[in-house]
């Protein structure tokens, strides 16, 4: 089988790297992909991850037979009805159903209406009724982007000003364009954050292993927001309790609810979690894989992902086997000193065969047969282990195999989630 995956990151490359199990793969095609992802498909940089046309016209002109779409964008915009109507069948929601992540006024009516679990929240398209709400709602409070903004559009207001500033950036700055048009108010919530990625096909539902996401670039979860620096599986917030309520109060009412307003979603539904002092509740919906909790998800899944993602698409999941490891894994992203602000690029990467076995690259060209950083997110080092302690301290062994200049990391991914371990 020829495949294409649409996307040019770690996320994209985790996904890869699991196709290739399939002894039936032929070759995999990335559009646009990087230089690291080019020792694993055949790259095709001059497509970009939104130029639907051509990426139709590529599937076609080179026997494509099957499709991955993974970033949000050409998700929202319609990749996978342009393809499947090209006669190309797709992994990933069609427009209309990815609309669950595209726009936060959408999903959190949806939540209200289902009876979902959620923080109680206003949404407004006009900047002064947004900020007079702020005058006399609790602080902190959560001011969202309605639309997709690179995973940026998100401001935790520890004041009134702050909240108002983020309210005038948003709506009136447009700093993410006409996704800040309307803005989502939520109240802030408390306590352990959980992502739980899953497989369905309109009907069945099926969890992938919960993970614990580290957004913060610094130790100790300080310093600002970035895509993620590191990531491990299973999340030990994640108890069996609360993976029950979890299917039975989130999970199953949201793609049920989703097949009745006629927008039934197919592919890998994420939830962001949190696990309140009220229960669990849904902090956001991504419709498609995280980055970089594919990472340490997808080298635990023991079934063959090509035969899991064409029995969403087929609607057969219920009768596809899904299984993971019962070890561990962690992730950690070396990234730019700087990130997620100024930082310098170019830096040739070394490492031994033993770590780029183990590496997804988030952010490097190929230039003369030298792979070079190129972005803030460089590389998703990953180790799997019997035990969380072990896959950590595998990942970071890994680390030290690696070199490129101004390299960064957080040394204390999954130290939260030892910790939580051994409290339980």
């Amino acid at each position: 089988m020829n495949l294409l995956v649409i996307g040019g990151g770690g996320r994209e490359h985790a996904i890869i790297k699991k196709l290739k199990e399939n002894p039936e793969v032929e070759v995999i095609y990335a559009l646009p992909g990087n230089g690291g992802i080019a020792a694993d498909a055949v790259c095709v940089p001059q497509i970009g991850a939104k130029d639907i046309p051509q990426q139709v016209e590529f599937a076609k002109s080179h026997g494509v037979d099957y499709a991955v779409v993974a970033p949000d964008d050409p998700l929202a915009l319609g990749a996978v009805d342009a393809l499947t109507a090209a006669g190309i069948p797709c992994f990933g929601p069609e427009a209309k159903a990815a609309v669950i992540e595209s726009s936060k006024v959408f999903s959190k009516s949806l939540m209200k209406k289902y009876h979902i679990p959620t923080a109680a929240y206003e949404t407004f398209s006009d900047p002064a009724a947004a900020c007079a709400y702020v005058e006399q709602c609790s602080v902190p409070v959560v001011v969202k982007a309605d639309g997709l903004a690179l995973g940026k559009g998100v401001t935790i207001a520890q004041t009134r000003q702050e909240a108002k500033d983020a309210i005038h950036a948003m709506m009136e700055d447009k700093v993410f364009g006409e996704s800040g048009s309307q803005v989502v108010i939520e109240e802030f919530l408390t306590g352990p954050e959980v992502s739980v990625l899953s497989f369905t096909d309109g009907e069945t539902l099926v969890p992938m292993v919960s993970s614990m996401d580290h957004k913060r670039a610094l130790d100790g979860d300080q310093g600002p927001n970035t895509g993620g620096m590191g990531t491990i599986a299973p999340n030990p917030f994640y108890t069996p309790a609360v993976a029950d309520y979890c299917m039975k109060e989130i999970f199953l009412p949201t793609i049920r609810a989703m097949k009745t307003e006629g927008r039934t979603f197919r592919g890998c539904l994420y939830f962001g979690l949190m696990l309140t002092p009220d229960g669990p509740k849904v902090i956001e919906y991504n419709c498609r894989f995280g980055d970089p909790e594919t990472q340490v998800v997808l080298p635990l899944l023991k079934s063959d992902l090509l035969t899991v993602m064409r029995a969403t698409t087929e609607g057969t999941l219920a009768q596809t086997p899904v299984e993971f490891s019962s070890g561990a894994a962690c992730c950690v992203v070396m990234a730019s000193q700087g990130y997620p602000g100024k930082y310098e690029t170019g830096f040739p990467i070394t490492m031994t065969p033993e770590a780029a076995a183990h590496t997804y690259v988030a952010g490097a060209k190929l230039e003369d047969g030298q792979l070079r950083t190129s972005s803030g997110r460089v590389l998703g080092v990953t180790a799997t282990a019997d035990t969380l302690p072990q896959a950590i301290e595998a990942a970071y062994a890994l680390t030290r195999d690696i070199h490129f200049e101004n390299a960064y990391c957080r040394k204390d991914i999954g130290q939260r989630a030892l910790q939580a371990a051994r409290e339980r």
